[in-house]
């Protein structure tokens, strides 16, 4: 198997460590010292106590970590059930702590995973300081593994979701035996995939967890996978092709239309459901030709190489841009009775971010007295890929992210004879798991050979079922937190599930035990700036939209202390405070400090249910 579906921790917050300045409790349960820890590695945990079909567990090692603060750090495996050679086992991590809390916490992954998380936070602020036990796993595959595993079942349903009730369990059995009972508390933390595994084991095993936080989940991952990859096949004709240089007239009309809907024009798209209503022409809503000022005169380019606000777009590009900003229709039955995916909302990452496939050049040094750690000015979004271009050994992988693109690739129009393949995050589910062939352009798909795979396989591994009330009967509390700028999980679907969630259960159950926070113009690192041009059409320079927030803090305080988060809290940046609203509410400017969260108030949008 390649790298490409594991750029190292892109899918930011992999792990998202629960150590975000969460309060410590209280007290401590009990203590942990080395001869103990080494015992574990004796330990026999049989395959009845484990709640999901596992051939064998093995205990690989129990090593004693003395370097403060200290742990007892066991790795494992879940031999699978079945014999097949592409068959995989699972590999996982538990940390113990010396001084437990009695609280533990389950940690998502990343990507298509393939590493366990990080699972050791060193520091006094640290997960493993404040005394959680924590604990995860590789889901059944590792980074570098042969493509063949792509091609087994078990280890499709493994990623799905087995693998995490496979490793709660066995952590469950190790914390009890260490510690002489179960945890008080158990969480889960996961950000990207980790999140859509929170949403999962919300939904599949109800009964395991206190809490569940999540951010950025990727919600439906089938459709997700083949997301970017049916976006190159709609660009197969060049005359469909938006290169990336169309990016500014793009950005500029998304805030032209958009950009004051929340009462001031600062190249922020807070309302993002009413500007989202504008250009999705699939859902009755707004208006049906939305990019009409930007249609080229006659139907011709005259100036193909435009790379100015006031570039124009084809008719056939205008259909693209609409594929991309639209839900999409199913092709296939998809698990949960949804009827389409939910695409890309209006974004200001309209380009790539790497020069070499057509992106800005690389940003400018942070300025001179700015705070450590502050991003360059017009740096893309903290948690992405490295400025500059891809990691070595990426060079023919498109940056994830990237929502046009200036390469042609192999089977597009116009390619050259040497064009790469399109490769990108999740193409080998489109090549593996629905083509079943991982050597496969995965421009080829075709929903008439290849949709039963996908319809066979969306159960398994989507996250989208809205009805949660086993998770609520057990006292169960989520807080789910997405950016609208995300161009890696689309935002279309996670907004979709949020309306789902509503719909299915009422708004006022969903509030008892749910927070669905959206933060506007925010990518997939939930870090995000302002464009650089505003809805007058005026050249503005970029600041940082805030959105720090102690996420894990408001899910402990509403589980062990029953402090349920207000539906408006109050985000915080380098210089700047915004509210962070609850769906489908957006922050709406009320006059006053534009910095200032005082001065918005969050606000019903227009479109909205």
């Amino acid at each position: 198997m390649t790298l490409k579906n594991h750029w190292p921790c892109l899918l930011v917050l992999c792990t998202l460590s629960a150590a975000v300045s969460a309060q410590t409790p209280a007290s401590t349960a009990a203590a942990l010292g080395k001869d103990t820890c080494e015992k574990l590695q004796t330990l026999a945990i049989t395959p009845a106590q484990i709640g999901e079909p596992v051939a064998k567990v093995v205990i690989e090692s129990a090593t004693w970590e003395a370097v403060a603060p200290a742990h007892c750090r066991i790795n494992g495996r879940f031999d699978p059930v079945d014999t097949a050679p592409n068959a995989r086992p699972i590999k996982f991590g538990v940390v113990l702590p010396a001084s437990w809390n009695s609280r533990a916490i389950h940690m998502g992954g990343g990507g298509m995973n393939g590493t366990i998380p990080q699972l050791v936070g060193r520091g006094d602020q640290s997960d493993t300081a404040k005394g959680y036990a924590t604990y995860g796993s590789d889901s059944g595959h590792a980074i570098n593994d042969d493509p063949k595993w792509l091609l087994n079942d078990e280890a499709i349903r493994n990623l799905g979701y087995l693998q995490m009730k496979k490793t709660h369990d066995a952590a469950l059995v190790l914390i009890n035996k260490a510690y002489g009972s179960a945890p008080k508390y158990n969480y889960w933390v996961g950000s990207s995939q980790g999140g859509r595994e929170g949403l999962t084991v919300a939904q599949r095993y109800p009964q395991d967890y206190d809490g569940v936080v999540v951010t950025v989940p990727i919600v439906g991952f089938s459709s997700l996978m083949l997301g970017p990859s049916k976006i190159r096949i709609q660009e197969k004709s060049l005359a469909s092709w938006v290169p990336a240089s169309k990016g500014t007239a793009i950005l500029t009309e998304f805030m032209r239309q958009c950009d004051k809907l929340d009462g001031i024009a600062d190249g922020v798209i807070n309302d993002y459901t009413d500007c989202r209503a504008q250009f999705n022409v699939n859902d009755d809503k707004g208006d049906k030709d939305p990019w009409a000022k930007l249609h080229c005169p006659n139907d011709v380019d005259p100036a193909p190489n435009d790379n100015s606000k006031n570039a124009c777009l084809t008719s056939a590009q205008i259909k693209t841009v609409e594929f991309i900003f639209s839900d999409l229709p199913a092709a296939v039955k998809l698990p949960n009775g949804r009827s389409n995916f939910g695409m890309w909302a209006p974004t200001t990452a309209v380009v790539s971010q790497f020069p070499a496939f057509g992106g800005p050049p690389p940003a400018a040094p942070a300025p001179q007295g700015a705070a450590p750690g502050a991003r360059p000015a017009g740096a893309p979004p903290a948690g992405g890929p490295p400025a500059g271009g891809p990691p070595p050994g990426f060079a023919n992988m498109a940056p994830p992210g990237a929502v046009f693109m200036s390469l042609r690739y192999k089977g597009q129009e116009g390619a050259a004879a040497d064009a790469p393949l399109f490769t990108t995050l999740g193409t080998d589910g489109v090549t593996g798991f629905f083509m079943q062939d991982p050597s496969a352009n995965p421009l080829d798909f075709d929903n008439a050979k290849h949709g039963k795979r996908h319809e066979q396989l969306a159960p398994i591994l989507d996250s989208t079922q809205p009805d949660l009330s086993a998770f609520v009967a057990r006292g169960g509390k989520l807080i789910a937190i997405i950016g609208t700028d995300d161009t890696i999980a689309a935002p279309g679907e996670q907004l979709n599930f949020y309306q789902s969630v509503i719909d299915k259960m009422g708004r006022g159950k969903v509030d008892q035990f749910a927070r669905l926070y959206v933060l506007p113009q925010t990518g997939h690192g939930l870090t995000g700036r302002s464009a650089n041009v505003d809805g007058d059409g005026k050249t503005i320079t970029p600041s940082e939209i805030p959105s720090r927030v102690d996420r894990f803090a408001l899910l402990t305080q509403w589980v062990e202390q029953g402090k349920a988060p207000t539906m408006s809290v109050e985000v915080s940046g380098m210089s700047a405070t915004r509210p962070m609203c609850s769906y489908p509410q957006y922050p709406h400017y009320q006059g006053g400090d534009a910095n200032s969260a005082a001065s918005y108030l969050c606000t019903k949008p227009k479109y909205a249910k």
